[in-house]
């Protein structure tokens, strides 16, 4: 058995590149080692914004609000998108960068604004003490992760793709200067392109067939926590930049709570590696919950735990083909903030690799870029949103 295309990885951007490529006519394998959505993306605090420093970043983000509102109709089953409001607390360092970035966001259409001070009292979770800045995005919110990866597959399916999941892909099979298919325990399946889209494990994917793959992984920690009551919460979700913590609601009082950038970063081997949050980290979060928050003050933890990023070069996606290997097509480096811009990013890619055309902005994501020395500036260390 053949296909045109082999997609390997059943998180949010294997899952929806997979659907896209079918819809375009082409026969489509998607392969997951276990569950769908068991990697990154089912970690995912999957928070929606539009806040990025670059016109491709901002236009794509922008692009994937469209997708997840229109999820319902377009795949028939909803992503769990909810739009209830994105805000940005600015440290005064950060102030003229975000002023900037908002000029530029608004020019391609996102609705974005810094909150009038008059308008900071509406704001009744907030302590503004200290706080220069309240970028506000009304497009903004979050989305159900694993719904979404849902939602793109099961589309996928309904479309004549074929997935196969809890099967592993071994490795990629190359002929010459060419990657023709993919290894797995039940023999070789052959495909006229193969899209790397494995996240963590995608370099060990690339280097079996002699791919040069520069990427990270690092562990990523996360908390869920339930605020007490007495006090209002925030209803969206926010980016605490002054306290280096961000947020979402899960309903009920309860949010996931993780920590912004800046900070460290540890590498890790993405097949062994720590799952349970470690004591240091959950209470350097709680340190940090109250001090703009006071909702959190007392907050009961309720979960914690370690997933991972792939982390670029520059924390810019790798997506695209390749000028030296034909068949194979890079989709991972999520960097930690892929899961919201994946739907816009699949779309754009599955369209250049079934007509060969592509915005030059977006093709600037390959990964010839590396190796041409023209990396993303500004360099975006993410949250898991």
């Amino acid at each position: 058995m053949s296909f045109d295309y082999i997609v390997v990885g059943g998180g949010i951007s294997g899952a929806a590149t997979a659907y896209y490529l079918q819809k375009s006519g082409a026969k489509v394998l998607l392969m997951e080692k276990g569950d769908l959505a068991s990697g990154g993306t089912g970690k995912s605090a999957a928070i929606v914004r539009q806040h990025y420093s670059t016109p491709l970043m901002a236009r794509l983000a922008k692009r994937s609000i469209d997708i997840f509102e229109a999820m319902p109709s377009e795949l028939g089953a909803s992503g769990g998108f909810a739009k209830v409001g994105y805000h940005l607390l600015l440290s005064p360092a950060m102030l003229d960068a975000a002023k900037a970035n908002i000029e530029m966001q608004r020019q391609i259409g996102v609705r974005t604004s810094l909150l009038p001070n008059a308008e900071w009292s509406k704001l009744d979770w907030l302590n503004p003490e200290g706080v220069a800045g309240i970028v506000n995005e009304p497009d903004g919110g979050y989305a159900d992760p694993v719904a979404s990866v849902e939602a793109y597959v099961g589309a996928f399916e309904r479309a004549g793709g074929t997935l196969r999941k809890k099967a592993a892909c071994r490795a990629l099979t190359r002929a010459g200067n060419r990657v023709t298919g993919i290894v797995t325990d039940d023999g070789d399946i052959a495909a006229g392109g193969v899209v790397n889209a494995a996240g963590p494990w995608a370099r060990y994917l690339a280097e079996s067939a002699g791919v040069a793959l520069e990427m990270r992984t690092v562990r990523e920690q996360d908390t869920v926590w339930a605020a007490r009551g007495g006090h209002p919460i925030p209803t969206g979700s926010v980016s605490n930049g002054v306290d280096a913590i961000y947020l979402r609601p899960l309903g009920d009082g309860r949010f996931i709570i993780g920590r912004g950038f800046p900070k460290d970063y540890d590498d890790v081997d993405p097949y062994n590696y720590k799952t349970n949050a470690d004591d240091a980290f959950v209470a350097d979060v709680q340190s940090r919950l109250d001090k703009h928050l006071p909702g959190f003050a007392g907050a009961k933890l309720i979960a914690s735990y370690a997933s991972l990023y792939d982390v670029s070069a520059d924390w810019y996606s790798y997506v695209g083909p390749r000028a030296d290997i034909a068949g194979y097509f890079d989709f991972s480096g999520g960097s930690g903030h892929g899961f919201k811009i994946a739907p816009a990013m699949a779309q754009e890619l599955a369209a250049w690799m079934t007509t060969g055309k592509v915005a030059s902005d977006f093709a600037g994501l390959s990964y010839d870029r590396v190796k041409a020395g023209k990396l993303f500036k500004g360099s975006y260390g993410g949250n898991r949103g």
